[in-house]
């Protein structure tokens, strides 16, 4: 399964490789080392952009997951916030998902910038942030930028129930997402370095 999107990607490098052998097994131009470089590129493409898009379904975990897959990067406390930040490398599932049952209360795009993500002052790189009400309080999730990702995608809009686990957008190529719950009532559960899928994974539980 892929997620929405993924055929402007996948569509192209599938084309060429499938014109090129056409071309050459119909006898129409010679088989050369040039044709044969451009088929593998375009192979070697078509599956990057394969494992990128990958959506695989996902059973939700306990307490509050992940919205992100990739490595805890930081937890700490943000006023009166716990913030639990994930990094993606190229390599992990994009899709982010709700990290609780909520509906979206505010969707907003702030800051300004591409830091990597990795640096803690990527906080305030070009960022997506959406809000949520839910049965623990007032839930963000942020979706931010880096060097190489500065697409920002969002499958949400103001209004929308979604049941946790349920996908909520993605980050196209890499970068990070937050997730800020309140102090008051759970406690983060994972720590810097450890590996956590979206949906699946359970990074905080009720309780202070």
């Amino acid at each position: 399964m892929f997620a929405p999107g993924a055929g402007r990607f996948l569509g192209p490098p599938v084309g060429v490789a499938v014109v090129l052998l056409g071309l050459v097994l119909l006898g129409i131009v010679p088989a050369s080392v040039y044709l044969l470089g451009l088929f593998l590129l375009a192979i070697a493409l078509a599956v990057f952009f394969a494992v990128f898009f990958r959506d695989p379904d996902r059973t939700p975990g306990e307490g509050v997951v992940s919205a992100a897959d990739g490595r805890v990067r930081a937890v700490e406390r943000d006023g009166a916030r716990w913030r639990v930040s994930v990094f993606m490398n190229v390599s992990n599932v994009h899709v982010n998902r709700f990290p609780v049952t909520g509906r979206v209360e505010a969707i907003e795009v702030s800051g300004a910038g591409h830091r990597p993500a990795y640096r803690a002052d990527a906080r305030h790189n070009v960022q997506q942030r959406f809000e949520l009400s839910t049965a623990y309080g007032p839930v963000e999730v942020v979706q931010m930028t880096g060097i190489f990702a500065r697409r920002l995608v969002s499958w949400v809009s103001v209004g929308t129930e979604g049941t946790k686990g349920d996908r909520l957008g993605m980050v196209v190529l890499g970068s990070r997402v937050d997730v800020l719950l309140p102090a008051g009532r759970v406690t983060p559960t994972v720590r810097v370095g450890e590996r956590v899928h979206a949906g699946t994974s359970t990074i905080a539980r009720e309780g202070s």
